[in-house]
Parts: C-alpha cells; sequence; structure tokens
C-alpha cells in the first residue's frame, strides 16, 4: 500500500475489481480530502473518493480498457474499467485540476474505514451556484456491528 516518493507523499497502489486498471496514485491532502457528493450520478455511484493532481496518477496497466462517461454539461470526465464496470476515477468539473479518487480501488481501502465522509452538495453544482463554493449536504457515517466476528 505505502511506497516512499520523493515529496514526501505516499504512492498509493490501485486497481479496478478485475485487475485490468492498474495505477499508482499520490493524494493531493491524503485521506482528509474524503467525500461523496448527492448530484445524480454521484448518488447512484455511491463511492467516496479522495483528491489527486492530474499530475499525480499514473496508469500503470490497461489504460486501453478504460471507459470514459461524460453527462449534462460533459465537463467531468469519469473513468470506469470496461471489464468489471468499477468506476477507477474522474476529472473534477469543480475542479478541473483535479482527480477524484475511488477509496475501494486503493490497496488496503475501504469506504468503510471512514467513520464519517461529508457529501457535498452536488445537486446543484458549485459553478452553476452564485457565489460558487462548495456547500456540505449532510454526512455519511458507518459504524461497524460489533457483534459480528472481524474478517
Amino acid at each position: 500500500m505505502t511506497e516512499s516518493t520523493t515529496d514526501a507523499r505516499l504512492v498509493y497502489k490501485a486497481a479496478c475489481h478485475c485487475g485490468t486498471v492498474r495505477f499508482a496514485v499520490k493524494l493531493s491532502d491524503g485521506l482528509r480530502s474524503a467525500r461523496r457528493c448527492n448530484c445524480s450520478y454521484c448518488r447512484m455511484r455511491g463511492a467516496v473518493a479522495v483528491s489527486a493532481d492530474l499530475a499525480d496518477i499514473q496508469v500503470e496497466q490497461g489504460q486501453d480498457a478504460l471507459t470514459l462517461y461524460q453527462f449534462n454539461t460533459a465537463q467531468a470526465k469519469h473513468f470506469f474499467c470496461s471489464h468489471c464496470g468499477i468506476y477507477t476515477f474522474h476529472q473534477r468539473r469543480s475542479n478541473p485540476e483535479q482527480y477524484g479518487v475511488n477509496v475501494a480501488c486503493i490497496e488496503g481501502m475501504s469506504p468503510f474505514d471512514f467513520a464519517e465522509v461529508p457529501v457535498n452538495e452536488g445537486c446543484s453544482h458549485p459553478k452553476d451556484r452564485p457565489g460558487g463554493g462548495s456547500l456540505i449536504a449532510g454526512w455519511l457515517r458507518y459504524e461497524a456491528n460489533p457483534d459480528l466476528p472481524e474478517g
């Protein structure tokens, strides 16, 4: 999961479900950037995303298997594995200089590792609101069932 880099940020290894698409990523603000969105698309996708600058994702395998999906303004670019269908990362409309990376693709991580994740207000996109800026629509919370065995 962790390899040192010259700029002190960790390099995380990541992959889709079937392993066809493999990539390395350096997160711009570590796991502090973890969030969800409540727009029509993200609501259905359901992923927790963390942030990476465009230059900080290196697709190491399966570039040709990545499929692009765009909708509405076609500014955001959502990438999926064409084999297993897993969302890997997307270039953001709100910040086109960044990718949102599916935390579930990062080796050793799960969206259930976060007790609380802020949910951005995406039903009215920041670029469509007067004044812009992010608003928090709410929080997604996870609490493990202590009665289940570990595993």
